[in-house]
């Protein structure tokens, strides 16, 4: 489901109230009341992705951190486990030093094989280091990602959810199908001494929901469920001055040390056109770009494939709204096309573990491909912090039962303010 589709469903479901009154009831009915350094920075450059669209470079960027997962669950020899998610910190901490596996398990890939859900289930349970991600990502994505040089594969999967387990004989990676929701296994190479630094962190209950009450779990029975009731509210404000916005889409376009010509209009938006772009700065931190030298020809350049035009993109996003979003990340979200080579890609903000909901179509940036070049994008500049006040909201499980399905933490953001958090259907 799109970003700007997925945002419409959550201001439909209304799940506030829901989720404090249904929970509550079902929860004492039942019982469960009583159950329960960035090493390397986010920031590449659009530059070495634009030569390489022309064909004068080779580019060589890393993007480890396009490969930040919104959850981590490590789960020791003993099958306890310890999971993050809302503590931001300490999930980079973990993840700094967890992305090695994934991307050697990614780069040793050999013999993908369908299996099935109770195969799928039964490895959860076992030693090994399970990665989540905001929304579905394909594989080859994440080998672009991490660098991980995996061998051709025929199964180039939608995954969100992917486990690296380890035992005494072997290896292996696991993944579910986003599209298909068929999940697959594969052999990997060995770590030595893996299992000792999953020992190392305390076990803090996480539990997945099909462990919890199959029959409340049934349609989400991936969430993991952990026991944080309090959760922060954030402040939310336009991210710079006018000036300074239209300086940094610049640079992230390619178009310095272009001719141009710069002025406010009548609507108080500073607009910035050039002979081959346009570049608005609504009032609200809003950036919008446009080419205006018609669409690629034929022999200006490669089109890009998937992984590459999604990279184009967040390099981009992270030189602008990815270096002022405060306690904010930005991450990808979703990729579109159509057999006209037209493709849209989207990012949202995440925060403290949950997502930011912007006004209307809701991501906070989007792009436009025509035929493997951005023609347009929309970027909101937006800078959140996450304050020392802290909400009680129901506990996961509670909420999962009244939810009926998958949910999340949100924060709703209309305008400079305090922004609470609640839970929301997805």
């Amino acid at each position: 489901m799109s970003s700007s589709n997925r945002v419409v469903e959550w201001v439909k479901t209304a799940l506030i109230v829901v989720l404090s009154t249904s929970a509550l009831l079902l929860g004492w009915r039942t019982g469960l009341l009583n159950d329960f350094l960035r090493d390397i920075p986010f920031f590449g450059s659009v530059a070495g992705f634009v030569q390489e669209a022309t064909g004068t470079e080779t580019v060589s960027v890393s993007a480890k951190e396009a490969a930040r997962p919104l959850t981590i669950v490590i789960t020791d020899a003993d099958g306890e486990r310890f999971g993050v998610r809302y503590d931001t910190d300490m999930r980079n901490t973990i993840y700094d030093r967890m992305s090695v596996i994934l991307r050697e398990a990614l780069g040793s890939i050999s013999d993908i094989e369908e299996i099935s859900e109770d195969e799928w289930r039964t490895a959860l349970g076992g030693a090994g280091v399970y990665f989540e991600y905001a929304s579905p990502v394909r594989l080859s994505v994440m080998d672009a990602w991490l660098r991980a040089g995996m061998p051709d594969i025929k199964e180039d999967v939608s995954m969100r959810r992917v486990f690296v387990a380890f035992s005494e004989d072997r290896n292996r990676i696991y993944f579910s199908d986003h599209d298909s929701g068929l999940f697959f296994g594969a052999e990997t190479a060995s770590s030595a001494g893996i299992t000792q630094t999953l020992g190392a962190y305390a076990p803090n209950g996480a539990r997945f929901a099909f462990e919890t009450n199959p029959e409340i779990a049934s349609k989400a029975p991936y969430l993991l469920v952990l026991f944080e009731n309090l959760h922060p509210v954030i402040s939310s404000v336009a991210a710079g001055r006018a000036e300074l916005l239209l300086d940094m889409a610049i640079d992230a376009f390619g178009h310095r040390g272009e001719q141009n010509i710069t002025d406010y209009d009548a609507a108080g938006a500073l607009v910035c056109t050039g002979t081959e772009f346009t570049i608005r700065v609504e009032q609200d931190g809003t950036v919008i770009y446009r080419r205006t030298d018609g669409l690629p020809s034929v022999g200006r350049g490669p089109i890009l494939n998937e992984s590459k035009m999604i990279e184009q993109a967040r390099a981009v996003v992270a030189d602008t709204i990815g270096t002022t979003s405060g306690d904010a990340d930005v991450f990808f979200e979703s990729f579109e096309n159509d057999l006209s080579n037209y493709s849209v890609v989207t990012f949202g903000y995440y925060i403290a573990g949950g997502y930011v909901s912007l006004p209307e179509d809701g991501y906070a940036a989007r792009g436009v491909f025509i035929e493997g070049m951005i023609t347009e994008a929309e970027l909101n500049f937006r800078s959140f912090i996450i304050t020392d006040e802290l909400v009680w909201l129901l506990p996961e499980i509670q909420a999962l039962a009244a939810a009926g399905g998958d949910f999340m933490l949100c924060w709703s953001d209309a305008g400079p303010e305090l922004l609470q958090p609640f839970w929301v259907r997805v």
